[in-house]
C-alpha cells in the first residue's frame, strides 16, 4: 500500500494533510514541506508486538557512566562530564568555534578511547591542517569524509569507536528516502538512526546542528527532543569570548555555563570568568556598576554600563543589550516613579559587558543604580557590588544564595556590596567586606551616590 503524502512544518514539525501558505498550528508562512512517512515494515511491526514491559525494581540501576571530557568547562555543562550512550547535540553560529571544540576535545580523550569523527561539509584535507594547528595528533583518531549514513554507520560497526562525531547533521542523508540532505524527513530519520546506534552501543555521539537565521537550531523542533543534551554555543564574532550553554539536559543541570577564549591555538579554557569580565574595566567612571550572578552552582561578577543622554526627539530612545528590554523599561519607571529621577526627556542605554546575559532579577538593583549613576553623573565606588530585586514600589528585595555571591565579591577584592535588608538577618559577611543593607531604592543612592 503506497503511503500517504503529508505536509510538515519546517518551524513546529506539526503534521497537514495538505499544502496551506500559513501552518495552523504555529502561523508560520511557507513553512510546510512536502513529506511521505514510510509505512513500518513487518520486522518492526512484529517486534512492537513481542515486546515485554519490566517492573521498574527489575531495572538495573546505579549512576550513569561518564567520562571525562579533558575540557573541565564542557564537562561542568554537561552535569560532570559526557555520559556513556549519550546523543549530544552541539549549535551555533557558522565560524564561533563548534568544530574547534569538537577537535580539541578529541586530542584530550584519544590517548585512553578511540574516536571516529565523521565530517560531511570538510575534505579529510582540511580537517588535518585544522587538527595541526590545534595540535592534534593522535593513532586513535579516525576520520571519515561521508554523508550517506548508512556507510557511516556501517564504518562505524567495523571502527567500533568509544565516541563519535557527527558534522553536521544536516548534510547527512538514508538512501532509501528521496528528500534532499538536510530536509526535515531526512534530518529526522538521520538523528532517530543514531540514537537508535548510540543507545543500542553505548557509543558517545556528538552531533553539529546548525541554526538558522532567527538563532534556533535549523529542522524541526523534534530534533531537540530526541537527544540527550542540546548545547548551544555563543559569543560575539567580533570578540574572542565564547559561552557553552545548555538548553536541554537529561543527566545534568540546564543552568551550567562554560566559558572559552578563541586565540590562535584554538579554544581556551576560561577557569575564572569573573576575572574576565571586569578586565579593562574604567575607574572612577559613572554609569558602571558591578553585581554578582548565577549561572548554576557558579557565581560570576558582571559589569553593567549605563549612559543617560537628554534627547531632543519627543519619543526617547531606550536599548538594552544583554538585558531583558521590557525589565530595563520597569526599571526606568520605578527609578523615575520612586526615586524621583527624569528619564522621559532622556535617551536611555544599558549594556552587560562581555556578552553576558543576565537573566535573574538579582540584577535590578546594580541596573538601577548604573542608571542613577549615569544620570546625575556621579560615579560609584571601584571597590562596591550590588545585588538585589527590585519591586514595582521601589523595594530592595531578597535574593537566593547570597552567600555564595558575596564570597566571590569578596575575592575579586572589593570592599563593599549592597544588599537587601530583608532576609539577612543571620547573614555572614566574609572577612574584609563591609554589607550595606538597604530597604528601597532612595536608601540604595543615598549610600551609593
Amino acid at each position: 500500500m503506497k503511503a500517504k503524502t503529508v505536509f510538515l512544518c519546517t518551524a513546529c514539525g506539526n503534521e497537514t494533510p495538505k499544502w496551506q501558505g500559513r501552518c495552523p498550528s504555529c502561523g508560520a508562512w511557507n513553512s510546510l514541506e512536502e513529506y511521505t512517512p514510510h509505512a513500518a515494515t513487518s520486522s518492526a511491526r512484529a517486534a512492537t508486538v513481542e515486546a515485554v514491559p519490566a517492573r521498574l525494581r527489575d531495572v538495573p540501576g546505579g549512576d550513569e557512566l561518564r567520562f571525562s571530557t579533558g575540557t573541565g568547562e564542557l564537562d561542568r555543562v554537561l552535569g560532570g562530564g559526557a555520559v556513556h550512550g549519550s546523543l549530544v547535540l552541539v549549535s551555533g553560529a557558522p565560524g564561533i568555534g563548534k568544530s574547534t571544540l569538537l577537535l580539541q576535545i578529541c586530542a584530550k580523550i584519544s590517548d585512553t578511547q578511540k574516536i571516529l569523527y565523521v565530517s560531511g561539509e570538510e575534505s579529510a584535507r582540511q580537517l588535518k591542517l585544522r587538527a595541526q594547528r590545534l595540535g592534534v595528533e593522535n593513532d586513535s583518531l579516525y576520520l571519515l569524509c561521508e554523508t550517506g549514513l548508512d556507510s557511516i554507520l556501517a564504518a562505524a560497526d567495523r571502527l567500533k569507536p568509544d565516541m563519535m562525531i557527527i558534522d553536521s547533521v544536516q548534510t547527512l542523508y538514508v538512501g532509501d528516502k528521496a528528500a534532499s540532505p538536510g530536509s526535515i524527513s531526512q534530518v529526522k530519520d538521520c538523528t532517530m538512526r543514531l540514537m537508535q546506534y548510540s543507545k543500542s552501543t553505548g557509543v558517545t555521539c556528538f552531533v553539529v546542528g546548525h541554526i538558522n537565521k532567527e538563532g534556533a537550531i535549523a529542522g524541526p523542533k523534534v530534533l531537540e527532543h530526541m537527544v540527550d543534551c542540546v548545547l548551544y554555543f555563543e559569543g560575539d564574532m567580533h570578540t574572542a569570548y565564547r559561552l557553552l550553554r545548555a538548553a536541554k539536559n537529561r543527566f545534568g543541570s540546564t543552568n551550567e555555563i562554560g566559558v572559552f577564549e578563541m586565540d590562535d591555538s584554538g579554544l581556551r579554557e576560561v577557569p575564572n570568568p569573573s576575572e574576565m569580565l571586569l578586565s579593562g574595566r574604567p575607574l572612577n567612571t559613572p554609569g558602571t556598576c558591578v553585581v554578582s550572578v548565577m549561572e548554576g552552582s557558579r557565581p560570576i561578577l558582571a559589569e553593567i554600563q549605563a549612559l543617560v543622554s537628554p534627547t531632543t526627539f519627543n519619543l526617547p530612545r531606550r536599548t538594552s543589550n544583554g538585558f531583558d528590554y521590557n525589565r530595563a523599561a520597569m526599571l526606568l519607571a520605578v527609578l523615575e516613579k520612586r526615586a524621583g529621577l527624569r528619564f522621559s526627556a532622556a535617551d536611555a542605554y544599558l549594556n552587560v559587558i562581555g556578552g553576558l546575559r543576565l537573566d535573574e532579577p538579582a540584577a535590578d538593583l546594580a541596573v538601577c543604580l548604573a542608571l542613577a549613576s549615569a544620570a546625575q553623573d556621579k560615579p560609584i565606588s571601584d571597590t562596591l557590588a550590588a545585588i538585589g530585586e527590585i519591586g514595582l514600589t521601589g523595594e530592595v528585595r531578597a535574593v537566593t544564595q547570597l552567600s555564595n555571591r558575596l564570597a566571590e565579591v569578596r575575592r575579586l577584592g572589593f570592599t563593599h556590596c549592597v544588599v537587601p535588608r530583608s532576609g539577612t538577618d543571620n547573614l555572614r559577611a566574609p572577612e574584609g567586606l563591609t554589607i550595606l543593607k538597604v530597604r528601597n531604592l532612595r536608601e540604595a543612592m543615598a549610600v551609593v551616590l
